[in-house]
């Protein structure tokens, strides 16, 4: 079985299935090397989500269940054995939500038939690749018609190809106002510290033809004091019931910014991003990863001794910043109540 969709329509593939290995970019060394990394082992597609190789929540969900489909081949019918690589995959990322989503839809096959069947796994894994694809479009489509002509937007992280299955959640939206004479200026944000704006989201911008250009996070204020832009459109990797939303840190600040310069803020995700079960944003935990990115970041191997670095991936932006959410369903103003999703 082997994934093949249409580029110009579904955006740029970064996760490919042939049945029996998952291909992935390495979004690592972009954009100054375009390497395919082949995985064969759940070791090997748990390592790439932790170590950021696949990132952006929906791509997440969707390397998960490819990865969920090569365990089963490989356990044979040693189904307690998968069960537990099942759970350290479920770990990789705690905060991104799609990762157990997609991770429990695997699960339910396994526990309809009572047994390991990968064929089955696998046209799941496609069903749910398939479905991103889709409510990528969807959103792109929603989200791009409450834009007003001739609006300048600022994004934030990576939302597109690279960090979904498909064209992309606010990257997508981004492109489809491009296309549609409703956007005539984008700004990517830098995005610290790994860069994804000015790394990944730069790069499938000029793949898609979009012109664009890179700030440094600390001009964003100045940028909307400007009248530059109109709205800052964001993804998200997890979404409570009450519309709070975890997203890539940076995304709190200019949610603040926006409000109190009367830019309007748009947030993004496919509704397996919705969390019914968490209340508020105040429930979400929030990784913390290795301070050492920062210094890397700064071009030092490692962090220098004597210094210290708080590294939060995530914040939490309350839903009274949010204008709007789009998911694949539609838009949704506020007051927000995605506890039924």
């Amino acid at each position: 079985m082997h994934t093949s969709f249409e580029e110009i329509r579904d955006g740029f593939q970064a996760l490919r299935f042939d049945g029996t290995a998952l291909g992935l970019i390495d979004q690592r060394l972009l954009p100054a090397e375009e390497r395919w990394l082949r995985l064969t082992d759940i070791d090997g597609v748990i390592t790439a989500i932790a170590d950021l190789v696949v990132r952006g929540a929906p791509a997440i969900g969707v390397a998960a269940a490819y990865g969920a489909v090569i365990a089963a081949r490989s356990r044979g019918n040693d189904l307690a054995g998968w069960q537990r690589d099942m759970q350290r995959l479920a770990q990789a990322r705690p905060t991104a939500v799609n990762l157990v989503w997609a991770v429990e839809r695997m699960r339910a096959v396994v526990s309809e038939s009572g047994c390991l069947e990968p064929e089955r796994l696998a046209a799941e894994a496609l069903a749910i690749h398939r479905a991103d694809i889709a409510a990528n479009l969807a959103m792109a489509r929603a989200g791009s018609e409450w834009i007003e002509p001739g609006s300048g937007v600022l994004t934030h992280c990576n939302t597109g190809s690279l960090a979904t299955g498909g064209i992309g959640t606010a990257l997508g939206i981004v492109i489809e106002g491009v296309r549609a004479g409703r956007v005539e200026r984008v700004y990517a944000d830098e995005t610290r510290p790994w860069l994804q704006g000015s790394r990944l989201t730069a790069w499938e911008l000029a793949r898609a033809g979009v012109d664009f250009q890179v700030i440094v996070e600390g001009a964003a204020a100045a940028l909307m004091a400007s009248g530059a832009v109109q709205w800052v459109i964001t993804g998200a990797d997890r979404i409570a019931a009450n519309g709070d939303v975890a997203n890539k840190i940076g995304t709190y600040a200019l949610a603040v910014l926006a409000r109190y310069h009367g830019v309007q803020m748009m947030v993004a995700a496919p509704s397996s991003t919705l969390d019914p079960a968490m209340a508020s944003g105040q429930g979400i935990a929030i990784e913390q990863r290795d301070s050492a990115e920062i210094w890397r970041a700064a071009g030092l191997e490692a962090q220098p001794p004597g210094f210290a670095a708080w590294n939060p991936v995530f914040d939490l932006t309350p839903a009274e910043l949010v204008d709007c959410i789009v998911t694949e369903r539609g838009v949704f103003r506020p007051p927000y109540d995605f506890s039924q999703f």
